[in-house]
């Protein structure tokens, strides 16, 4: 069953396309939609279809900002009813865990994780697609509309240090400087966002406490779009927690707030098991390593749980039919050291 998205994941996007010389009524029909289904932006459209979309877009368009141009004419009240209660979150922290609590009511394919490391705190972020398809466009959306919230919420107080990509630059990068305003990084191990942990915990000034009991009443009344895919689930875990070592069953089953035996059951009445799902996630991250030209063939085995090299080297070959280092020289981008 494909995961379904709020067609507000869309807000922008015939304006965006018709600005850049598209019509977007054909790249819509492409991937099974149409301008219909955008005006509602409640309407659950498949989150496969809004990946390859934008894709299709910036490939048609030229235009290697397609994506992150959509965030930057987004709208706080794009995010829905949460909107309201994000508004009033007494920090940042706070409202990152909402995010987190009612990403149903939001886009199911987005995976976050918060982690503080001494005094910074990272925000990773990913979308997670049912197809193994590039999702550049939809990364640099997510992306820009997270640092545009957190921009709301905080005001000033906002001074990101980097924001980090794992694809390459684009040829131009002025968009990226002026939503951004700071460091953006291309090629990095993670996709998100760095911020001083002092920010994480800076008073939000509009945060008002009994207008936040209020907007968590109506949200809790939204009604839900059904159980999570516990396999969806599991791979957005996996995503996020494999390239810093931390994605074995027991640390998945916890992110998820479950035991291990329950991860494992509910993984069977899905037809599914853990080794497939991290394997799935290896094949699909691994081609996207490979594409990096500053990760080496030893970083990369190790971003993929493999300490040593003729670890990564079997599984590769039993995946891909032959070694890494033949794979990369025929599809791949050829490793470039560091200067």
């Amino acid at each position: 069953m494909p995961t379904l998205v709020r067609a507000a994941v869309l807000t922008n996007y015939l304006e965006v396309a018709q600005h850049l010389g598209l019509n977007p009524q054909a790249e819509l029909a492409r991937v099974g939609l149409n301008r219909k289904m955008l005006q509602d932006p409640e309407q659950p459209i498949p989150i496969s279809s809004a990946v390859q979309l934008l894709e299709n877009s910036a490939a048609d368009s030229g235009c290697q900002t397609f994506g992150l141009r959509m965030a930057e004419s987004r709208q706080f009240s794009d995010l829905g009813a949460v909107s309201l209660l994000l508004t009033h979150q007494p920090t940042l922290r706070d409202a990152l865990q909402v995010l987190v609590q009612y990403r149903h009511l939001l886009n199911r394919s987005l995976a976050l994780y918060v982690e503080e490391a001494g005094d910074l705190v990272i925000i990773r972020e990913e979308v997670v697609n049912d197809e193994p398809v590039p999702c550049r466009q939809s990364n640099e959306l997510a992306i820009g509309v997270m640092a545009r919230m957190c921009a709301t919420l905080l005001g000033q107080h906002w001074r990101p240090v980097s924001v980090n990509f794992t694809h390459d630059a684009p040829d131009d990068l002025r968009l990226h400087r002026r939503l951004f305003g700071c460091h953006v990084q291309f090629g990095a191990e993670f996709n998100g966002i760095a911020c001083p942990a002092a920010n994480f915990d800076a008073p939000n000034p509009n945060a008002d406490p009994a207008m936040a009991r209020y907007a968590q009443r109506f949200v809790d009344s939204l009604q839900d779009r059904g159980e999570p895919s516990i396999p969806h689930e599991v791979r957005k875990a996996i995503y996020l927690l494999l390239p810093m070592g931390r994605a074995t069953i027991e640390q998945i089953a916890q992110a998820l707030g479950m035991n291990v035996r329950t991860l494992q059951r509910r993984l069977g009445e899905c037809d599914a098991n853990f080794s497939d799902l991290i394997n799935e996630v290896r094949r699909e991250l691994v081609q996207r390593y490979m594409n990096n030209p500053s990760y080496s063939l030893a970083r990369i085995g190790d971003l993929l749980g493999y300490s040593l090299p003729s670890s990564f080297t079997r599984w590769f070959a039993s995946q891909f039919s032959e070694t890494p280092a033949a794979w990369r020289g025929k599809h791949g981008k050829p490793y470039q050291p560091p200067v």
